[in-house]
């Protein structure tokens, strides 16, 4: 019986760490706070590129961080993060197999942010970044 006491409250707290996890960043545009978070429970980590091409790309680190690749080739490094609630919950508009997000980034030179469109494309099992950027992912919540 101790034992199985100790085991639930185990997977509660393992449970509750995890949702603690979320990291949340609060960012500030036209004067309006607004929260992003780099978790929105799909792997949008990665590389993106234009489709069929190799370059200019987008990589965005786990951590935040990354950079965006021009027409010219030249980098920018950046800030980026999904909008979210202040709880870290990501703002969405759900579509018909797929789901819109709100992408925010800023360059590492700069102290405003910028936004644009980040979506997902169930079906198809691509993720759009910029409207333009692509990659694919798998999904390891399906069942």
């Amino acid at each position: 019986m101790k034992f199985l006491k100790l085991l639930i409250c185990s997977l509660f707290l393992t449970a509750f760490q995890l949702q603690a996890q979320v990291q949340v960043d609060q960012i500030k545009h036209n004067s309006k706070e607004r929260y992003i978070t780099t978790t929105i429970g799909y792997p949008v980590q990665g590389t993106y590129a234009p489709l069929n091409q190799k370059q200019p790309i987008t990589v965005l680190n786990p951590d935040g961080t990354g950079f965006i690749q021009a027409e010219d080739l030249s980098k920018q490094k950046i800030n980026w993060g999904i909008e979210c609630t202040e709880e870290g919950v990501p703002v969405f508009k759900e579509g018909f197999n797929s789901a819109s997000y709100t992408f925010w980034y800023r360059p590492n030179d700069s102290e405003e942010w910028f936004y644009s469109q980040f979506s997902i494309h169930f079906t198809k099992k691509k993720m759009f970044l910029m409207g333009e950027r692509v990659k694919d992912y798998v999904d390891y919540n399906v069942q």
